[in-house]
Order: structure tokens, then sequence, then C-alpha cells
């Protein structure tokens, strides 16, 4: 893990700071460090002292958390222009969750006393903060409702869709590749099922030809099918 001074990012994109005037783009972005992070490597866990929010640079993370019995929920998946870690920066309060590289990630940092100092100077990116936690909340409410109402077949259907919009390309004949290396047991975290459970629902999919599979990369061919069997 590498951390250095860096020329000032380009952060017009990032959702916390839209609206805002170049001039303020750029004091912000020169208050900001870049470090650097392998795949798989931890960013932080939960219980860690929260004291940094991040903007991703290069790359994608996964957010997740781990119970007591040591299964892994996957909260999220983020890329380049997303923010993480402002929650602790606003309650001073540890860590809820693990963050990990998912592939060689650059992230930008900015500490909490800036960023404190930021909110007073402009309140609107307090506005802009609302929004990106509570499209989170939703998305975790969301995940709760599938726990009770869906089967796994159907949280596996709806989670590989969800893939394919967010990471998908699409090949020559048609067919959906989810650009992302995803193992069983990681789609299983983030649908909270058992890896067993997965690759039995796994298995009938491809049987039925609704997909494919390859040193972890999923391909969807008939993605209708998978969409009738989510409901």
């Amino acid at each position: 893990m590498a951390n250095s001074n860096h020329p000032a990012p380009n952060i017009a994109n990032v959702p916390l700071f839209h609206g805002m005037d170049a001039e303020s783009l750029s004091r912000i972005a020169q208050a900001m460090k870049l470090r650097t992070f392998r795949a798989g490597e931890a960013i932080f866990h939960r219980e860690d002292p929260g004291q940094v929010m991040y903007v991703i640079h290069k790359g994608r993370v996964r957010i997740r958390i781990t119970g007591s019995d040591g299964q892994e929920v996957a909260l999220a998946i983020l890329g380049p222009s997303e923010s993480f870690g402002e929650m602790s920066i606003l309650d001073n309060n540890p860590r809820s969750a693990d963050v990990i590289a998912i592939d060689n990630v650059e992230v930008f940092t900015l500490q909490r006393d800036d960023f404190i100092q930021l909110i007073k100077t402009w309140p609107e990116i307090s506005i802009e903060m609302m929004k990106i936690l509570s499209s989170r909340m939703r998305t975790a409410n969301q995940m709760v409702e599938d726990l009770i109402f869906l089967d796994v077949f159907a949280r596996v259907a709806k989670k590989l869709v969800e893939l394919s919009e967010e990471h998908g390309e699409i090949d020559a004949d048609g067919a959906t590749r989810i650009n992302i290396r995803l193992t069983q047991q990681e789609l299983a975290s983030m649908i909270g099922a058992s890896r067993e459970s997965v690759n039995k629902v796994m298995g009938y999919f491809t049987d039925k030809n609704y997909i494919s599979a390859d040193k972890h990369k999923i391909t969807i061919h008939r993605i209708a099918e998978l969409r009738k069997r989510i409901y």
C-alpha cells in the first residue's frame, strides 16, 4: 500500500461535489492524497477508527460485513468517482463495514478535519451526502426485503441481472458478459445465501442455458428468462 502526494485529481464527476465551482473543486482536490491498494487488500476493516473518506480514482471496491459465524454479506460494489467512508467522518464512530479492493485500486483520501471544514464552507455538500446515504439505505432495505420474500433462485437471478446492468459488456452474439471476477462464494455473500445453495442454482441456470461461466466470469445468454424467475 502506497501513500504519496499526487497531482490534483479531477473530481468534477464525483457526485458528492456536484454543483461546485472550479475554484472550490480545485481547493478540495489539493487537500487530497493518493493511496493505492492491491486486489484483495483491505482498505479498512469494521471497527477501525474512521478519520478519512475516500474517492475512487481507478478500480472497484467491495463493501461487506461479516457475521459472528464468519458468513459474509456484500453490501455494495463501488467504482470510479464514487466515495465511501463518509459515515464515520460524520458521526466520528468506528467503521461499520469492511472495504476490500476488488482490482488494483487508486483512491484519493480526505481527512476528517478537511471534510468538516468543507461542509461548513459549502453546505451544499451536506445535501449531496444525504442523497448518497439515502440511496445506500434504500439498497440495504431492498436487500432485507429480498431475503424475506425471495427464494434463493430469485435472489441469484436478480443479482445476476443487476450485475449485468452495472458491469456488463455485450458481445458479438448479443450475450452479456459480467466484467468482474466473481466466485460463487462472493455471489453468495451478495445475496445472503450459502455457497452450496448458490452452486445448485448456478448449475440449474447453466443447464437451462440462461448463463455460462469460465474463469469466475459469468455470461448471461437469456436475460429475459432470468427476469421471469425473479418474481
